[in-house]
């Protein structure tokens, strides 16, 4: 199938894969009170209770939760020696920060924010349901022998380029659930190594990761004792991942910093399916209204969300449809079908899509690490451009005319670093040695 673009200002650099900026023309005020949309407001509320309420449960399986409580939290890192790196030392740039999801403990991406949730919410659900965990039961119960032996009967399944299915995994494994991760064949080695040695079974597919995941369903669907984490329809890593929303407005209050009509907030968020940014996205239109922008952000060759978004289309689109690769080194965001769950939320709520060249992932990475010693893999390097695209940009100039923002001075700035800590070091330095040489 060929799809062609409507005439917008991203679309000859869209389908020439140059760095561009697409501002979302159905943005409107309000959408996350849309009755037609498949979630609700109130359900970010209830998935923060539920977090609260498997926190002692997290805290016994994974001893490094303990100081926080069974609480997977990430620093808020105000930029200093790399925003100069990056050229963002004028006033015009307000405040720049990362949301360091790098390094969440238990998986070392933004993933634990979904994967380790619905895994850990599916087995308190399993467990009531077979009479192991009464209304006032300890929690943490259901990290004793009883409880393993009734997961050990269960296997999780999910179907991933590396993060979500290493979230899933150690979950899945930790509680005594069999795990398997159906995985595309970009996956980077080190995480199937990785999965491997938890005793997760691997299985890799010669093919995309939309080919994964849907071989993952597929073998899900045949076997009850099957559980399937859908990275493409799930309710529930989506409202996994909202409640960062709240986590990052207690850490702007705590600095003083307000959000409101002179004060926005724009928050840029690497996207592969849509998952993660559009969970985030969403809890952050619940907790900050419409002082907050979001801006989705995707390698050039693999604009999943802003093909599909810019299409306009009800189907969806994917990137080979408009003759695009989903060629890249950021393995994480190597998708060539958003969500069309995610895609259906988003269709009024997200401000914005901006794409990145592969290159300059390795050498936002490099800046990291040599100016503020943030650990990151290249996908997780990609939202350092927004800053850039919303100050300098025609179309982040005109988009910030339209929302009523005079200037900049007194926004701030959120880039979501979403994975990198758990990169071997030899890999790792692989990427530092692969940006020396660029």
């Amino acid at each position: 199938m060929t799809i062609h673009l409507p005439d917008n200002p991203a679309r000859a650099d869209v389908l020439e894969a140059r760095p561009t900026l697409w501002v979302n023309p159905a943005y409107r005020s309000g959408a996350i009170n849309d009755k037609a949309l498949p979630v609700r407001p109130d359900q970010v509320d209830d998935a923060q209770a539920n977090w609260a309420r498997i926190a002692p449960l997290l805290q016994t399986c994974f001893p490094e939760l303990e100081a926080s409580g069974g609480a997977i939290r990430s620093e808020l890192i105000e930029l200093t020696a790399l925003r100069d790196a990056l050229g963002y030392a004028g006033a015009a740039f307000g405040k720049v920060f990362v949301k360091a999801d790098s390094a969440l403990p238990v998986a070392g991406s933004i993933k634990a924010r979904g994967g380790v949730y619905e895994v850990f919410v599916f087995a308190e659900q399993l467990a009531t349901q077979e009479g192991l965990l009464g209304k006032h039961d300890d929690i943490r119960t259901l990290a004793g022998s009883e409880a393993k032996a009734l997961f050990s009967t269960y296997t999780i399944a999910v179907g991933s380029t590396g993060n979500l299915g290493l979230s899933v995994g150690i979950a899945a494994r930790a509680l005594g659930f069999k795990a398997t991760v159906h995985m595309s064949a970009d996956a980077k080695a080190w995480k199937v190594e990785r999965l491997t040695k938890l005793g997760v079974e691997v299985v890799q597919h010669q093919a995309d990761y939309t080919v994964a995941v849907e071989n993952a369903r597929l073998v899900a669907e045949g076997d009850p004792s099957i559980y399937f984490v859908d990275d493409e329809q799930s309710r529930q890593l989506f409202l996994g991942y909202s409640v960062a929303a709240y986590e990052l407005a207690e850490q702007l209050q705590s600095l003083g910093l307000a959000v409101d009509a002179q004060h926005p907030l724009f928050l840029y968020l690497p996207c592969g399916i849509g998952g993660a940014p559009g969970g985030v996205t969403y809890g952050a239109k619940k907790v900050f209204g419409d002082n907050v922008h979001c801006f989705f952000v995707e390698p050039v060759q693999s604009p999943c969300a802003l093909v599909h978004m810019m299409s306009g289309s009800d189907e969806l689109v994917s990137v080979y449809d408009v003759g695009l690769t989903n060629r890249t080194e950021a393995d994480g965001m190597a998708v060539a079908r958003m969500s069309a769950f995610v895609a259906t939320v988003m269709r009024n709520m997200l401000a914005g899509v901006f794409t990145v060249a592969d290159n300059d992932l390795f050498k936002w990475l490099s800046l990291a690490h040599s100016t503020q010693d943030i650990r990151l893999e290249p996908s997780a390097s990609a939202g350092f451009a927004g800053p850039d695209f919303l100050v300098n940009h025609h179309t982040g100039k005109h988009f910030c005319q339209q929302q009523g923002i005079g200037n900049l001075e007194g926004a701030t700035h959120v880039v979501w670093t979403t994975g990198g800590s758990f990169v071997p070091q030899e890999q790792y330095e692989s990427f530092l040695q692969q940006a020396a040489r660029l």
